[in-house]
């Protein structure tokens, strides 16, 4: 059994009425995927913000309402990109699958 909350990350202390929250895994074959990088680009394209996943492949971040690109890298895999809106007030979960 791992540490993290069923359905993703723990949202203790973030106000989610005030945030727009982007989170998620990263799996390969059903595991998690630590190691990786996720990236945030905006509606052009151009670099945001980037995290690494965390041993259990989770990723956060916190970011403006619109449209989003998460793309994510990973050792032995090619770069995968998913659209995603942002909005204030929810939180847009994913699970990225490599």
């Amino acid at each position: 059994m791992c540490g993290a909350t069923e359905g993703g990350l723990s949202l203790d202390g973030v106000d989610v009425a005030k945030e727009a929250v982007i989170q998620g895994q990263v799996v390969r074959d059903g595991e998690p995927v630590g190691n990786a990088y996720v990236r945030l680009l905006d509606r052009t394209g151009e670099f945001t913000a980037e995290v690494p996943t965390s041993a259990t492949g989770h990723f956060r971040f916190f970011a403006g309402d619109g449209e989003w690109t998460l793309r994510t890298l990973a050792p032995k895999a090619d770069p995968v990109d998913r659209r995603v809106v942002a909005q204030t007030g929810s939180v847009a979960e994913l699970t990225i699958p490599l």
